[in-house]
């Protein structure tokens, strides 16, 4: 190539090094050359390109209006003229994952330019975005960095010149559900066939339609008569006793607590701590009541609206939760749920 390519970096609050949660409703802002993780990313360009521009922008801040942030984003982008747009990577941080997926899917859509991000497995992003654009996929936090941004390069390069991509194993990105036609020295049935002989025998064989599987859940039925039922409080949102009696983690928990409010009104300032490191905590910790309303249900209690309160709620951590975890958290909720006969669960989240 006989120029350098021109890249735009999306990324957030984070990553812009504005802060961390106090900061997450800042607005997008452009800075010019390589900030943060974008100096991986140009040590991975080297002389094939350059970082012309970052954006940063707060994780809140476009969350909370996701296509319209999306827009004016993408605006700034195109005054830019890139050749290649990255965001992130985001790894497992969900807000930022779904920011980055969809300022890569609107930068295709609206300046018919490539995008690509990276994130974890787990992150909703990627499930939300990889039938629209390549998703890298990377380690769980920043500490692949210099992989991943290497990466995220060399298949993004591809993009601008128009290489032929490689099977997501052969380019380490994410399945995204479409089919190509490749010739091969077998038909199909002898393909089929040596694949079920490998598989009964207990050889190593790859499929060629991988099938992603997801457990069917069926939703409970409604409560028939709240004024009759039993109702407990359940939080993700990292709220525990001051003391954090067992010692919950501030992300990626394994477990569950189950913590008293029989005789009270209230949760009082200073009775309880949050561990969670996903959100602005200051406001819950000012009122723990705005995560977990026990004020309100007592209030609902009291007008017969509900039955009874439950005496104890139950706590636990939802940041960067892995599958496996968070289904042994919910059985585990739902095992005690069915033991003590409630009949109905107000879920509070940050």
């Amino acid at each position: 190539m006989a120029e350098k390519i021109k890249v735009v970096h999306y990324i957030n609050q984070f990553f812009g090094q504005y802060g961390s949660e106090d900061t997450a409703h800042m607005g997008p802002e452009v800075k010019v050359g390589a900030i943060g993780p974008g100096l991986s990313l140009q040590k991975a360009l080297g002389e094939r390109g350059e970082i012309v521009a970052t954006i940063i922008c707060g994780d809140n801040y476009i969350a909370e209006r996701l296509d319209v942030v999306t827009l004016e984003i993408v605006e700034l982008i195109r005054k830019y003229e890139p050749d290649l747009v990255v965001a992130g990577p985001a790894y497992g941080a969900g807000r930022y994952g779904v920011a980055c997926g969809s300022v890569c899917a609107v930068v295709q859509k609206e300046l018919g330019i490539p995008a690509i991000t990276g994130m974890y497995e787990e992150n909703p992003g990627v499930d939300i975005f990889r039938q629209d654009l390549f998703i890298i996929k990377t380690g769980t936090n920043a500490r692949t960095m210099a992989v991943d941004t290497k990466n995220i390069v060399s298949l993004g390069m591809k993009l601008v010149t128009g290489e032929e991509i490689g099977t997501p194993d052969e380019e380490g990105y994410f399945v995204r559900g479409l089919i190509k036609n490749k010739r091969s020295d077998k038909n199909a049935s002898k393909r089929t066939v040596d694949m079920l002989l490998a598989k009964y025998n207990g050889r190593s064989f790859q499929t060629e339609v991988p099938i992603v599987n997801h457990d069917d859940v069926i939703p409970a039925p409604p409560v028939v008569d709240l004024s009759k039922a039993t109702i407990v409080m359940v939080t993700d949102g990292g709220l525990y006793p001051a003391d954090n009696p067992d010692n919950m983690p501030t992300g990626n928990a394994d477990r569950f607590g189950i913590y008293s409010v029989e005789g009270k009104s209230d949760l009082a300032e200073g009775d309880y701590t949050v561990c969670h490191r996903g959100y602005n905590t200051a406001y819950v910790l000012e009122d723990p009541d705005r995560l977990v309303p026990l004020d309100a249900m007592r209030m609902l209690e009291k007008d017969g609206y509900i039955g009874k309160l439950h005496d104890y709620y139950l706590g636990t951590t939802g940041l960067m939760t892995s599958l496996t975890n968070a289904k042994k958290i919910g059985q585990g909720m739902a095992a005690y749920i069915k033991e003590h006969h409630i009949d109905g669960v107000l879920l509070t989240s940050t």
